[in-house]
């Protein structure tokens, strides 16, 4: 109807572009337009002003030989005051700007290894970035954003550098449960030698005890008993001992039997013999 009655309505973010007989007039802006097709004049086509933006996946190398996905994102619009330009001098946009991204992706991405070229993500979409401006400026359009989202390499390199990275993490869990099992041993020598040395000291404390507690039996003994000697005496605590050992052994459930000549006449030899054994020893020492 507005066809008709040479109205045209162009919408907002939006720009029409109009001909006459053929040949470019004038860009209209959003708004109605007096269009009097009877003069010739016509809507060639219609613009949208809108930011766009195209996903570019291209495939290439790394200096070190690993062949990866690279996916770029474009975002690009087209210029108010360029409109013309934009409409009449591409007939493919995307596919202009894919060729372009191709291009600069394969120049720069072969210059890094594998590791470089996720690190330097900003370079390279700079560079793509810089490389479309040039480019499509002349074509009336505006590069807004261009971001480089992500880096694939094949499945098997990323297998194998999970396995790398697994493999570093493993060495150097295995490094700190050496240095703590390290520790622990020599904690435990540590207590091991304190403790051996306290028994020692305490070993020694009781045998002091001990001697200290046979030359007061002695003492007291020759004292409250006239015309004993410490002989005697310690004849005497040799042959207690002798009987308490005996006691021992019998009241062990785990003992062996021990036959041993016994006898009243047979003690004073036992006395005898312990004593010998006991005081001869220190001579050969």
């Amino acid at each position: 109807m507005g066809q008709m009655l040479c109205c045209v309505q162009v919408g907002q973010s939006t720009v029409a572009i109009k001909e006459s007989f053929g040949k470019f007039d004038d860009v209209l802006q959003p708004g109605c337009h007096c269009l009097p097709w009877i003069f010739g004049k016509r809507i060639a086509g219609r613009l949208s002003l809108r930011m766009k933006q195209l996903d570019v996946k291209c495939e290439t190398k790394t200096k070190d030989n690993v062949f990866v996905n690279v996916v770029a994102s474009i975002q690009y619009r087209a210029l108010p005051d360029k409109a013309n330009d934009a409409f009449y001098k591409l007939s493919n946009t995307q596919s202009q700007i894919q060729a372009y991204v191709f291009d600069v992706i394969r120049a720069s991405v072969p210059k890094l290894n594998l590791d470089d070229a996720f690190e330097q993500k900003n370079e390279i979409a700079r560079a793509v970035e810089e490389e479309l401006e040039k480019a499509m400026s002349a074509y009336g359009f505006e590069i807004v954003q261009t971001l480089i989202v992500d880096i694939e390499p094949d499945e098997h390199v990323k297998r194998a550098m999970n396995e790398i990275n697994a493999a570093a993490r493993l060495r150097v869990a295995a490094n700190e449960k050496a240095e703590a099992e390290k520790i622990v041993q020599i904690k435990r020598a540590e207590g091991e030698a304190e403790a051996k040395y306290l028994s020692g000291v305490g070993i020694a404390r009781q045998r002091q005890a001990i001697v200290d507690g046979l030359r007061d039996s002695v003492l007291g003994f020759s004292v409250n008993v006239p015309g004993t000697t410490p002989k005697d005496v310690l004849d005497m605590v040799l042959i207690t001992q002798y009987f308490d050992t005996m006691k021992e052994i019998g009241a062990s459930s785990k003992s062996s039997s021990v036959f041993i000549p016994h006898g009243p006449g047979a003690v004073r030899d036992i006395a005898a013999q312990v004593r010998d054994g006991l005081l001869q020893a220190a001579p050969l020492q």
